[in-house]
């Protein structure tokens, strides 16, 4: 019943706002088969590992299911535009390679880890909503830390929401003339986001970014 709400009610909301400014849109109601067993998720911790990353993995399965309709709210667990049209498994990945590669430059604890993260969701814009309304790049994924010494995880999966707010109409087309592309904002956004839960007591904050991401919760 929630996810038939979900799927009524944010193209309508989505329409009604094409005369306003950007407004957020999320949804995270599908997850994949769950590739990190045994492991409870908690909401956060108030400590800092200490530790840096040595290698790390990237799993985006093929059970999420792909949309490339242009529509304002496309129905799925991937909506990918930023590139042109192909595995888009494998660009989601990529992004993800990126951003860490960027943060663990900045991740310097005594302990040696593997990081290893499975994407669970990333829901960016339909060309319609980016050059209209805009909305949120609704990215979510699930993350452990495994002693590279002893091969043994440290402490439990985390399942991490990374909400990012999506540019649309003007602002959109001039981030673009500046360089800052939906890719590069969001390789930044995940950087940033690896790093805080790595060296920040309490790790990342999600955003709040309001109405829509408000009903995609329910």
């Amino acid at each position: 019943m929630h996810r038939l709400f979900r799927i009524l009610i944010v193209p309508i909301l989505l329409v009604s706002l094409t005369a306003c400014a950007s407004v957020p849109t999320a949804t995270r109601w599908a997850m994949p088969d769950d590739t990190m067993l045994g492991s409870d998720i908690p909401q956060g911790t108030a400590t800092v590992p200490n530790v840096r990353i040595d290698s790390f993995t990237v799993n985006v399965p093929k059970s999420l299911k792909v949309n490339e309709r242009n529509l304002y709210y496309p129905i799925g667990d991937i909506v990918w535009r930023g590139e042109p049209r192909g595995d888009r498994y494998a660009q989601i990945k990529a992004m993800f390679d990126a951003g860490l590669r960027t943060a663990a430059t900045r991740i310097d604890g005594a302990r040696p880890v593997r990081l290893d993260v499975q994407v669970t969701r990333f829901h960016a814009l339909s060309e319609k909503a980016r050059y209209t309304v805009g909305g949120i790049h609704d990215i979510d994924f699930r993350y452990r830390l495994v002693d590279v010494e002893t091969g043994l995880p440290i402490g439990p999966t985390k399942e991490i929401n990374a909400d990012l707010k999506a540019l649309g109409g003007q602002a959109a087309m001039a981030a673009e003339g500046r360089g800052e592309t939906q890719k590069a904002r969001i390789i930044a956004h995940l950087a940033r986001v690896f790093y805080e839960e790595l060296m920040v007591p309490g790790g990342h904050v999600t955003a709040n970014l309001g109405l829509l991401q408000a009903i995609n919760d329910l």
